[in-house]
């Protein structure tokens, strides 16, 4: 077996072998109900969506005291996470958040390999319940599956893609060309009656959506087809998203999963603003759920005709920006007015350039040659008396743009510099307002000839 290694972990019973079994297409490992069955990692060749990769079956993770077979149970575990390109937590959503997920959520993000996480028993109602619950544990956007049905395998291989798929060479640049001429996929989303609605009504020029003044008027997240200036684009307007211990009623709570999918599901997001108000916390977790889910962001203040002092508002804003969404330098900031129509236009042309943004692919001669400058201009740093060694880059993916650093240790590899090197990607690049993704592997320039080795 060869290529990629993904480790499947997370506490008893939460349907590890199951999916385990459904992604090496057999019965390898025993599935039971009760917890504890598997005691060693098992490793077998899986395939999804036509990718190949080796994927690693581990005990249940158990808080056990030392000595115990729970705790050698957890060192195998923790031996699979040594070797694993990337470690699949699993939950059970059935179940929702346990505190032993909270336990070992908090110890993998200490660990050596990133973190996909994916919510096992999502298929029935309380099932999506569980999976927004999973948001909690700082991993981003949960992959809802049902491993027993098959179910979410589409979404499970699109979060473990960059870590799956060999980088493409460089002939396949053309990836995606198709996608990038179609159809503009634009989400609105924001705080509840901040104009989301009124502001597509506007853009198609009649009354499609429902409006009103008391928030949560709408609660699915529609999708109208639309042709601004010769040019098809995609519109969906979703239900206001409210802070989390605010989503009681179980409608809501649904509604908030299908403005999740929104995001998951277009190229550019707007989120909108109430002018009056400014940037608050919520509106900052819901550019931060996007940024996760590597799609283009715009920030557009409504209501500008009604703001008195506009240059300090709009400084007000921009400086909340820069500090409050580090990840994410540059993200474009228009006032409009869904009433009025004001800013329209403008918004609808920055969404566009925006995707061609998030759309870009940068050429790899040109990329190997930003990053000797960069690592001449600040060198890695020095860990355990040795300097970290990048030596190769290729972009893997683009929408959003991904970056493959080829070199030695990458799991020492400091966060700060990885971010480094992401700023200035977008500043030599110029990409502003997209993530940039930076994947560390191992080895070196994977098309060299054996001999320039």
């Amino acid at each position: 077996m060869a290529g990629a290694v993904i480790a499947i972990v997370g506490r008893p019973n939460v349907g590890k072998s199951t999916l385990f079994n459904r992604l090496v297409g057999r019965r390898e490992a025993i599935v039971d109900d009760r917890p504890g069955v598997t005691r060693d990692r098992r490793e077998g060749a899986a395939s999804l969506g036509g990718a190949e990769f080796t994927v690693v079956d581990t005990a249940g993770l158990e808080d056990a005291p030392a000595g115990a077979l729970e705790a050698a149970m957890r060192r195998q575990t923790e031996a699979a996470l040594t070797g694993a390109d990337a470690a699949l937590f699993l939950i059970d959503a059935r179940a929702g958040i346990t505190a032993l997920d909270r336990h070992f959520a908090a110890w993998l993000r200490r660990g050596p390999a990133p973190v996909v996480l994916a919510a096992n028993k999502a298929e029935a109602a309380r099932g999506m319940e569980g999976a927004l619950e999973a948001y909690e544990l700082g991993f981003g956007a949960p992959v809802a599956i049902s491993a027993e049905h098959g179910e979410g395998l589409a979404g499970l291989y699109e979060a473990l893609a960059p870590f799956v798929e060999a980088p493409p060479p460089e002939e396949d640049e053309d990836e995606d060309e198709d996608e990038a001429a179609g159809p503009l996929k634009l989400a609105i989303v924001g705080r509840p009656n901040v104009g989301k609605s009124t502001l597509i009504n506007r853009l198609l020029g009649e009354d499609r959506l429902l409006t009103g003044p008391e928030p949560g008027v709408t609660r699915d997240a529609i999708a109208v087809e639309w042709i601004w200036k010769g040019r098809p684009v995609r519109l969906v307007d979703t239900a206001g998203l409210r802070r989390r211990a605010r989503v009681q009623d179980r409608i809501e709570r649904l509604s908030a999963a299908d403005t999740d999918r929104a995001i998951r599901f277009a190229e550019v997001v707007v989120l909108l603003l109430d002018a009056a108000d400014g940037l608050e916390r919520q509106d900052l977790a819901i550019a931060a759920r996007t940024i996760e889910e590597g799609r283009a962001l715009l920030l557009a203040a409504n209501k500008w005709d009604l703001v008195r002092d506009a240059p300090e508002v709009l400084g007000g804003l921009r400086d909340r920006i820069e500090t409050s969404l580090p990840q994410v330098r540059d993200v474009p900031l228009l006032t409009v007015s869904a009433v009025s129509g004001r800013g329209i236009d403008r918004l609808v042309r920055t969404a566009f350039e925006s995707r061609e943004v998030w759309s870009r692919r940068i050429p790899t001669g040109a990329l190997n040659r930003w990053l000797r400058e960069a690592l001449e201009a600040h060198p890695p740093p020095i860990v355990r008396g040795r300097r970290l060694k990048l030596r190769y880059a290729a972009q893997i993916k683009r929408r959003p743009p991904t970056v493959a650093i080829f070199g030695s240790r990458p799991s020492a590899v400091p966060e700060s510099y990885v971010r480094y090197l992401a700023n200035g990607l977008r500043r030599d690049f110029d990409l502003p307002g997209v993530p940039i993704r930076i994947l560390l592997r191992a080895g070196a320039n994977p098309y060299a000839e054996e001999g320039q080795r």
